[in-house]
């Protein structure tokens, strides 16, 4: 009960601080006063309600998730992220491959299975992205320098690089 409203209060500021920043939007004589702040400010609107039944009808207190669960979040989160910065230096397959088997993994923890999953979702994925969907930007692996690697790596140590 308690985590519902404190989850609506910090929703209601982040709401309030959405529409404030949605009034700002520059228009132009071509698309008028309103229009290009409408879709924002409908998005916060919508929020700050939703807000506001939390804080206002609060459901029970929650069943909170075991530490396990918690540490099998981190880790898809964890993976998720190194995935996202290596994708550039490595191309799309072997990162795809490493990550879709971990998380694989932690569905079913059946190594071979995981590891099957993993490469066949990373080649499915790019031939659909590159000949079906037509993605010319999609790379298929690179072979990457230690300095690309240490740029995509240094993204994800605060205070380091960029």
């Amino acid at each position: 009960m308690a985590s519902d409203r404190i989850f609506g209060l910090v929703t209601l500021i982040t709401a309030a601080a959405y529409i404030a920043a949605a009034t700002q939007i520059q228009t132009n004589m071509f698309s008028g006063e309103f229009l290009p702040k409408l879709f924002p400010l409908m998005i916060g609107g919508v929020a700050a309600l939703s807000s506001l039944v939390l804080i206002f009808k609060p459901d029970p207190d929650p069943a909170w998730p075991s530490s396990r669960t918690w540490g099998g979040l981190f880790i898809a989160v964890l993976v998720l992220a190194v995935y996202a910065v290596m994708i550039t230096p490595l191309g799309f397959v072997l990162p795809t491959a490493i990550t879709a088997a971990i998380l694989s993994y932690q569905i079913a923890p059946h190594a071979g299975k995981a590891a099957l999953t993993g490469l066949g979702l990373a080649i499915g994925l790019f031939v659909i992205f590159k000949y079906i969907l037509m993605l010319g930007n999609i790379v298929a692996y690179r072979v990457p320098t230690p300095a690309k690697l240490w740029d995509a790596i240094s993204i994800l140590i605060p205070f380091v690089g960029h």
